[in-house]
């Protein structure tokens, strides 16, 4: 699990100067909000499986052989294991990612109604696009994360 978190965590500071060497705060300049999203969408899809692969494999190979067990439930355990390793990683980043959210205050300038109703829809669909890779990213992420178990733990089971 530290694997997977600390992985996440190493990606995601490295996509985050990808992406704001990527964009400017002046119209016209930079990358578009339908293209960052994509961009983020891709780099987040990129990093669950990285972190998914890592923390999964890890914790199929790293635990001890057992004895006396029918080759399924050895199969079983070990996918259980990177699966588990993968969601504990993923609730432990979300409650650092509400935690983080509700101590952001952003301040909200005024601005006219036009330009307002013309920003908050770009958002919305820049947000509707990354909301959906995230939910692919997190879906492969608990694939990879089993398979990875399972991997993980027939090697450590070639290897005594």
């Amino acid at each position: 699990m530290i694997a997977a978190i600390s992985v996440t965590l190493v990606l995601m500071i490295l996509g985050s100067a990808f992406g704001l060497g990527s964009v400017s705060p002046w119209p016209g300049v930079g990358a578009k909000g339908s293209a960052f999203a994509i961009g983020a969408g891709i780099w987040m899809i990129v990093t669950q499986w990285l972190a998914s692969l890592s923390g999964g494999y890890l914790a199929g190979r790293l635990r001890t052989r057992w004895h006396g067990l029918h080759s399924d439930e050895v199969f079983f355990r070990d996918t259980a294991h990177g699966f588990l390793t993968w969601a504990t990683a993923t609730v432990f980043l979300a409650l650092v990612a509400v935690l983080a959210g509700a101590l952001a205050n952003p301040a909200v300038p005024t601005v006219d109604m036009e330009s307002t109703h013309a920003a908050a829809d770009a958002m919305r669909e820049a947000a509707v696009t990354l909301a959906g890779f995230t939910g692919l990213s997190l879906v492969v992420g608990a694939f990879i994360a089993s398979v990875a178990g399972a991997v993980g733990g027939r090697l450590r089971d070639l290897h005594p």
